[in-house]
């Protein structure tokens, strides 16, 4: 029996005619703007580090790219890869960062939806990063606990135990934000 290949083909490698970087490329074209929105989401918003994120993982995918035959999904490593990149970098900053004297000035307000948006991106923000890998990979990535536990290399209770308790953080701090949206 032969299984579904890296994009929807059969067989165990390449395309006759075709290169490795070639299959890669059609990969990363294919991917990245999945892996870009995710990115977003685990940043909190900021898109320079997300497409930073996004290319590092792209590197890392295609350093492993020989041995893809060997990867059952292949979409899915690299969103376990991009959220352990987020992560790395989370605990590389946390020794590099330093309080601002004065906050930046709040987005502007472009409508109900948006509002939303903003909303949520700044709750989802003031995470901490392994709460904010959690919602996303749980929530906006649909993955099973036990999925999400593999791609943050933790139990699956210490995964409910974050989403449970990410989830209060969110409510808490979105309470005045939805009470406020809904008057208008």
């Amino acid at each position: 029996m032969r299984r579904t290949g890296l994009l929807g083909r059969t067989g165990g490698g390449e395309r006759p005619g075709t290169s490795r970087a070639d299959d890669f490329r059609e990969f990363a074209a294919a991917r990245t703007n999945q892996l870009f929105r995710s990115a977003s989401l685990l940043t909190g918003g900021d898109t320079h580090l997300a497409e930073d994120l996004v290319q590092e993982t792209l590197g890392r995918m295609y350093a492993l790219w020989g041995r893809v035959a060997r990867i059952d999904n292949p979409a899915g490593y690299a969103q376990t890869v991009l959220v352990r990149t987020f992560l790395t970098h989370q605990r590389r900053r946390s020794a590099t960062e330093r309080p601002l004297g004065e906050l930046p000035e709040p987005a502007q307000v472009l409508g109900d939806d948006v509002d939303l948006r903003i909303a949520l991106l700044d709750a989802l923000g003031r995470l901490p990063a392994k709460d904010r890998a959690v919602v996303v990979l749980r929530y906006w990535e649909d993955r099973s606990v036990e999925e999400t536990a593999d791609a943050m290399r933790v139990s699956s209770a210490a995964v409910r135990t974050r989403s449970v308790r990410a989830l209060a953080k969110l409510r808490d701090q979105l309470d005045g934000a939805f009470a406020e949206l809904a008057d208008r």
